[in-house]
């Protein structure tokens, strides 16, 4: 908009200049200099042609046939070549009568000048506009970033940073602004009601571990006092013997549910110094029963001295699931590898079977409770459920691959790096 606003006011100062020259020229106007403009033509067009030195003016004055009908001075742009140069101009044209004889009266006033000055108009134009926006931007960054910056905090301190009520940070956030005080006011009484349900639910965990687990030890008490009695048949023993065996399931049951859930309130400490080759050692040999039984080759090529800082315990309960997992869905004469390494820096340990495998909606739902693979195994699906939530508090990733009837294969993403040689 700006340019063709300078364009209007220099074409309306080039026109006056033109409204000048002619009226000079026109006052001035005699017939002798009329007589010796066409005289000293070099054409036989009766036409006269003064140029200045640099081609940024002209003047032509022509004869025409016939009278005008009426004066009248109009501006136009055109281009014109002047002595085998061509240039727009800015041109009055103007038709008179002199002593009976009509003539046409040209002037031009070159526009290249006009023309350069409306480029570096708009070109400063466009860089002045580019740098508003820039600053503008840049403006609008700071000031924004200034205002969300409680905002952003309450997220980094007090949600993003919180894996639990007890390591909740109650200090209000200092904010101008009403919106974020309250926002933080919110949070700060939503964790306080959580907390209270965080320790309601602790205390309903123990008070489960002691209601559920002590009649089931009495009764396991009682079957045992029943089978020394002499008078029982052997179906009466087989029934005892099979409670028994219910009564020692509904143990383990209760007993991973309650490990998981200790787990997942987080009360366990993880400060121990973990030595994953010796765990591996001490599983082979514990399990070294069930894996001949199976005849199963297993190799332990676990070669780094990594040390790793978390719960002994639940660690080698880990470790002791995925094994024994491998173990349980394996072929007979199968194959189980367990191998460690680092990969961009991160430690791993990789445990491999030749087992039956699993699809991909197996592998959804392979750390579900109650989930088992094979309906044809035994155990109650929580070995992996266990895994994971152990593998979740030592901020571990499992990351499974599997095939059916090719294998399976855990791999466990250790989140920091020590290496001891």
């Amino acid at each position: 908009m700006l340019p063709i606003l300078v364009e209007n006011v220099v074409y309306r100062h080039i026109n006056n200049g033109l409204v000048e020259k002619k009226k000079k020229f026109i006052d001035h106007l005699n017939k002798k200099e009329i007589n010796d403009f066409i005289e000293n033509s070099d054409d036989s067009t009766e036409t006269y042609s003064q140029f200045s030195t640099l081609h940024s003016e002209f003047l032509v004055l022509s004869k025409i046939t016939g009278k005008p009908h009426q004066k009248k001075t109009t501006f136009s742009n055109d281009y014109r070549i002047i002595e085998g140069e061509e240039n727009e101009y800015r041109i009055l044209q103007y038709h008179f009568t002199y002593e009976n004889q009509g003539y046409q009266l040209e002037i031009g006033s070159s526009l290249s000048e006009v023309n350069d000055l409306t480029f570096i108009i708009r070109l400063f134009i466009i860089i002045v506009l580019v740098v508003i926006l820039l600053v503008t931007f840049l403006a609008d960054t700071v000031y924004i970033e200034y205002l969300l910056k409680p905002f952003y905090k309450i997220i980094d301190t007090k949600i993003r940073r919180v894996n639990e009520p007890e390591a909740f940070d109650h200090t209000p956030i200092n904010a101008k602004s009403r919106d974020f005080r309250e926002l933080d006011l919110v949070l700060n009484q939503m964790m306080d009601r959580i907390g209270e349900l965080f320790k309601k639910e602790k205390q309903f965990i123990s008070n489960v571990s002691h209601e559920l687990l002590t009649p089931i030890a009495l009764l396991k008490n009682k079957f045992e006092n029943l089978l020394q009695n002499d008078s029982l048949d052997d179906n009466a023993i087989d029934k005892i013997a099979g409670a028994l065996r219910t009564l020692d399931m509904l143990k383990k049951i209760i007993n991973n549910l309650l490990l998981i859930s200790r787990i997942e309130n987080n009360q366990y400490e993880a400060n121990e110094k973990i030595n994953f080759k010796e765990i591996l050692n001490d599983l082979q040999e514990d399990l070294q029963d069930r894996i001949e039984d199976k005849e199963i080759q297993f190799s332990n090529q676990i070669k780094h001295d990594f040390i790793f800082t978390g719960n002994k315990t639940l660690i080698h309960i880990l470790i002791y699931n995925l094994v024994t997992n491998a173990i349980k869905y394996n072929k007979p004469e199968g194959s189980i590898v367990v191998e460690d390494g680092f990969n961009n820096g991160q430690y791993f340990i990789a445990i491999k079977d030749s087992g039956i495998g699993m699809n991909a909606s197996q592998i959804e739902k392979v750390f579900n409770r109650f989930t088992r693979i094979s309906s044809d195994q035994d155990g109650q699906g929580l070995g992996l459920a266990i895994a994971e939530s152990i593998a979740v508090f030592h901020r571990i990733e499992i990351k499974v691959t599997s095939e059916i009837n090719e294998g399976s294969k855990f791999t466990l993403l250790f989140p920091e790096v020590h290496l001891h040689n």
